[in-house]
């Protein structure tokens, strides 16, 4: 009789020891639980909506996001628009229907994405949009780096290097997305106010490495000779700095891109590319969970909540 009452207290205490993982789900899930934390309420849900994790500044941003969800005891669910608009739409509706607490979205095209965002709005949902703004719904905060500024001192890098005079080729970003418009309109008013120094050629490569080693094959032989490159994201520049090398231009032609990746830090090292504007994903994606959280909790949040850029030459 002693010997199973042993037993039994045994199999009591081996339950009560146990824990459960949390459920899967079709979309990345990140959670960290904590028996000592206060309270018995379950963890509060971020819905983060990346434009594509094909590129290693969204990568870091992730990362970012994911471990301030972990030490804040938050579940983050990501999902991946591939930068698609439609699967963008698609995949809202999904974190909607997993009734998360606060939406972070980084827009693949910042007018597409309003219907999506309207639908978060009319489930009580607040929305932070993150890196790209979004043309339509009700934004409580924006975080990003200053795309604008950050074209501005691209272009003012360049028309430097230049001394002044010289052609420039842009390579733009996704239509329609913030960061290419914004980036391009910085960009342009650092071009207009230099007199000597003009944009021959304009081409979308999508924020892609292997369109922009196309669009920029394509511009060499329409083109011919031209001074610089500006390409709205490193990606971009690093495809057309792989076209300009195998032409045999790559030692006239200055490159500046934009994200400050870790590929970019590598081809500056080397001689490749001249600069970047640096962004820090990663701060990014830190700042909108913390964001968030305090949404959740009721606490007053800026409009604009900006991360510092940095000109990266060596």
């Amino acid at each position: 009789m002693k010997k199973l009452l042993i037993l039994f207290l045994m199999a009591i205490i081996m339950v009560g020891c146990s824990t459960q993982a949390p459920g899967s789900n079709a979309s990345e899930s990140t959670s960290e639980g904590d028996s000592s934390s206060e309270g018995t309420d379950e963890a509060k849900k971020i819905g983060l909506s990346l434009s594509t994790l094909n590129n290693p500044f969204f990568v870091n941003l992730k990362e970012g996001a994911e471990k301030s969800a972990l030490a804040s005891n938050i579940e983050l669910i990501t999902v991946n628009a591939q930068d698609d608009p439609a699967q963008q739409i698609s995949g809202i509706e999904d974190l909607i229907q997993q009734d998360i607490d606060v939406l972070l979205v980084n827009p693949t095209d910042s007018k597409a994405i309003s219907t999506a965002l309207i639908s978060a709005n009319e489930a009580g949902i607040p929305v932070i949009t993150v890196d790209r703004s979004a043309e339509g719904g009700e934004i409580v905060a924006h975080i990003a780096s200053d795309n604008t500024e950050g074209g501005k001192l691209a272009g003012e890098f360049i028309i430097e290097k230049l001394g002044g005079t010289g052609s420039i080729v842009e390579l733009q970003g996704i239509p329609g997305a913030s960061a290419t418009n914004e980036r391009g309109a910085g960009f342009h008013q650092a071009v207009e106010a230099a007199e000597g120094v003009e944009v021959v050629a304009q081409q979308s490569a999508n924020f892609n490495r292997a369109e922009g080693l196309t669009v920029m094959e394509n511009i060499i032989q329409s083109q011919g000779d031209f001074n610089a490159v500006f390409a709205h994201n490193d990606e971009m520049a690093l495809g057309a700095i792989q076209a300009l090398s195998a032409a045999g231009m790559l030692e006239d032609v200055i490159v500046v891109g934009f994200d400050g990746t870790e590929d970019a830090g590598q081809a500056i090292k080397e001689g490749t590319l001249a600069a970047t504007v640096a962004q820090q994903p990663d701060v990014i994606g830190k700042t909108s969970v913390e964001t968030a959280l305090k949404v959740i909790n009721g606490e007053e949040v800026e409009e604009f909540i900006p991360v510092e850029l940095l000109l990266i030459t060596e």
